[in-house]
Formats: structure tokens, sequence, C-alpha cells
């Protein structure tokens, strides 16, 4: 984009082309500052810079905006582009899927790929053997707790769910050794979690802990895989750090189908077979 910008230079007005110095000098600072700073330092009026916007092919300062914030951003770790009130439905669009892609990318490069190797190692031998393997996870995290049963289930391991503070702490007490226990949380701090967690692992059950590096939860099991996610609680805040867990349940999941190996395909053609035969025509 920004060459784009440097090879446009000879055809843009005199005025525009200070406005494309300025994005090319500054794109970061470009992307986040209002069209009234911007104009003051191109030495520009404010519909010059909205007319340079259109000039180089952008809908206006906004869309040329948006467009320029991910280009410059791109690859960069994590960048949170908070949602204003003012944001227009295309606006919200792209910040949204922005931060979600920011945040796969983060866990990408942060990601340890000895803790999930651990995590897939214990999962098995509890599968290979026939102990429990549960899930726990509370508010938006028992909804990945329930997909992670899901996911599971489907390659033929028996698993079970729990949301309710209650049954966590209930169930964990039944567990023993040979049993593994998920527990899921991005805050990491609630206390009927870190409860049924502990039970656990006094109970001898192995632990893995999905939850962000600073929070309690990440000392209290016996694997941390560490999802980071600054999550807002405003009302315009996307629930990013509950599609991050999502992830890893997937890697998780599909690590463990690889390990099981040729005795998968034909249960899962069997499964699907089943449905088929379930659905009306």
């Amino acid at each position: 984009m920004l060459e784009r910008i440097k090879a446009s230079l000879p055809s843009l007005a005199p005025a525009e082309q200070r406005v494309a110095r300025l994005v090319l000098a500054d794109p970061r600072a470009f992307a986040s500052l209002p069209i009234t700073e911007l104009a003051n330092r191109s030495h520009v009026s404010k519909p010059t810079v909205v007319r340079f916007c259109r000039s180089v092919g952008y809908d206006g300062l906004s869309d040329f905006k948006l467009k320029l914030a991910g280009s410059v951003s791109e690859g960069v770790p994590f960048i949170h582009r908070s949602v204003d009130v003012d944001d227009k439905t295309g606006d919200v669009m792209v910040k949204v899927i922005d931060n979600t892609v920011a945040a796969f990318l983060k866990y990408r490069n942060d990601a340890s790929p000895l803790a999930i190797e651990k995590a897939v190692v214990v999962l098995l031998a509890a599968y290979n053997t026939g102990k429990r393997i549960e899930f726990f996870g509370a508010g938006n995290s028992g909804i990945v707790a329930q997909d992670a049963q899901h996911k599971f289930f489907r390659l033929g391991i028996q698993s079970i769910a729990y949301s309710d503070g209650h049954m966590q702490v209930m169930s964990a007490s039944l567990l023993g050794p040979g049993d593994c226990v998920v527990v899921i949380s991005n805050s990491g701090r609630t206390r009927d979690l870190m409860d049924a967690c502990d039970i656990a692992r006094k109970n001898g059950a192995t632990t893995i802990v999905i939850t962000a590096t600073a929070s309690p939860l990440a000392t209290a099991g016996h694997i941390h895989l560490a999802a980071d996610h600054p999550e807002g609680y405003d009302r315009y805040s996307p629930m990013v750090s509950r599609l991050l867990h999502l992830m890893i349940i997937d890697i998780l999941a599909t690590c463990v189908a690889l390990r099981i190996g040729p005795s998968l395909p034909p249960l899962l053609k069997e499964m699907k077979n089943n449905l088929r035969n379930k659905r009306y025509t």
C-alpha cells in the first residue's frame, strides 16, 4: 500500500503530495491521528486530506485509515483497535476481524509446542487407559468446555463438560490418578474453578489449564497452555478470548486424532453416515 502511494506522488496535486509524504513518513501515526491534526501537520485543509484519500483509490479518510492500519500492522503480534460508537458497520467488521486475526497470530508466535505436546500425551494416556477426561469452564469459557466435549466425543473419546461451579467441585472430588481435567478461563480468577483445579490435583488427576500467563489459575495446574489476550469488558468489546480458547481446543483435538491413527477414520465415517440417515430429504 505504501509503495502504491509512493508511486502515485507525481500524479497528485502539490497539496495532496504533502499529505502523501506525511503518510510515508509515519504511517502508524497517520492511521491514529484525527483529521484536524493530519491537516495541520500536512499544512493543508481538511477537505484536501479527504481528497488525497480518494485520489489514491479509497472511499474517504475512514476507509483509508482502516486499510492503512491493517497494512502496517500485518504480522505485528497484537494491535488492539477499539470499536467506537461512531463506527459504521464496515468499520466494525474490519476492527473485529483484524483484532481476532491479530490475537491468533500472537498465539501462533508465542505458543509453546512443548506444552501442547505434554497436554496431548496426557489426554492420549487417559483415553488409552479408559480414564476420565473432563472440561471445566465458567461463563463464556463454559461454552468452550462444551465445544471441547463435542470435539473429543466425535473422536470416540468419552468426556464430560461442566460449567456449573458446584458440579465442577463435586466432579473434581471423584477424580483420581490417570484422570485428566482441562480447566478453561480467560481471567483465571473464578473461585470455583480454582477450587476444582486444586481438588483434582490433590486427588492425583492431571490438570491442564488454558488461561492467561499472569492469572492465578496459571500456576494451579500441571500443564499451562498460555492464552494471553487483553479482553475488555465494555459493551463494545468482542469476545476474542473465547475464539482463542476454541482454537487451542481444536489444536489439542487434532493432535489427539492424529495420534489415535488408522482406527479413527472408520469411526468418523460411521458417525457421518448415521447422522446423514437421520436427516430429512
